[in-house]
């Protein structure tokens, strides 16, 4: 059996085209950037998360007057078996405030909302 040496040749030709046309687009649309964001996001998540969920819903909780959890409050329905929970919408909201605050202040400060503006 004999492998033909041009097709081999024109195989690895462009397997190698393909890799280098990979690397030119990762290098250029900051996809590496994008991961290290996805990743040190999720981590500021998790950071901000425990945050609300171990020391402010406590200290808020205590001054709604429920000792204990933010989560524990809850609204009932009568004449049902439901319940509203308001205390885990407003742990919600304030996790979300946080880390919309960490992010604005985190571009602002490195001055990343300039980078997609085009220069006049």
């Amino acid at each position: 059996m004999f492998i033909d040496q041009t097709k081999n040749n024109a195989v690895t030709k462009t397997l190698s085209n393909s890799l280098q046309g990979f690397l030119e687009f990762v290098r250029t649309q900051g996809v590496i950037g994008l991961a290290i964001a996805v990743v040190l996001g999720t981590a500021v998540t998790k950071l901000v998360g425990s945050l609300v969920k171990d020391i402010i819903n406590p200290v808020v909780g205590i001054f709604l007057g429920r000792l204990g959890d933010l989560n524990a409050i809850v609204i009932p329905v009568y004449g049902t078996n439901a319940n509203i929970a308001i205390g885990s919408f407003i742990s919600a909201l304030i996790d979300f405030a946080i880390i919309a605050g960490v992010v604005y202040f985190v571009v602002k400060g490195l001055k990343l909302d300039k980078l997609d503006k085009s220069k006049s």
